[in-house]
């Protein structure tokens, strides 16, 4: 009888438990998929075969017909190639990606910035040219007013709701501008 060599590196398999949670977690973000409208859906990069199967899932009526189909897009996700960039569009989606956060951080910043000074005014110009700055002069007076009388914050938060409005369509610019050198 020969003896295990103790010099032999042992290859560990993933543990069982391991695999079903991950295949869990997989099924997870299939089933967030299936909840979002067409608009979105058309903007998470996945296979086409995983899109037609969320289609699908969205028109089953049945609820062990929906059980049944959402384990099956649980399947298909274990074979999708960029689960992370689902993962990513997803909480871009719900606004908990470190960019939308950011973004919002970044916005914030520039409200309290312009209740501060007026100059500023002069910059979202720059920024967002679409920018009607005579609506944001008069928010930026109301809203100061509302501070000192210490009234609700109507104005405050119109404002961040503006400059995310302007911020929403300058990203939506950039992305649907065709590429140098791509046609129109």
């Amino acid at each position: 009888m020969s003896r295990p060599d103790p010099n032999r590196e042992l290859v560990e398999r993933p543990n069982k438990s391991q695999l079903k949670r991950d295949m869990q977690a997989l099924q997870d973000v299939g089933e967030a998929l299936c909840q979002l409208s067409r608009e979105r859906l058309a903007k998470v990069p996945m296979s086409e075969r995983l899109r037609d199967a969320v289609e699908e899932y969205q028109r089953v009526g049945k609820h062990e017909a929906k059980r049944r189909h959402l384990q099956f897009i649980g399947k298909l996700m274990r074979d999708e190639q960029d689960v992370a960039a689902i993962r990513e569009a997803l909480d871009a989606f719900n606004g908990t990606s470190r960019a939308e956060i950011a973004r919002q951080h970044k916005l914030e910043r520039l409200r309290e910035r312009l209740l501060e000074t007026e100059d500023v005014l002069g910059e979202i110009g720059a920024e967002f040219p679409d920018a009607d700055l005579q609506h944001l002069r008069n928010l930026r007076r109301n809203a100061l007013k509302e501070r000192d009388a210490q009234k609700p914050p109507r104005s405050y938060r119109e404002i961040f709701q503006v400059l995310r409005q302007l911020s929403g369509a300058g990203a939506q610019a950039e992305e649907e501008a065709p590429e140098e050198g791509e046609e129109e």
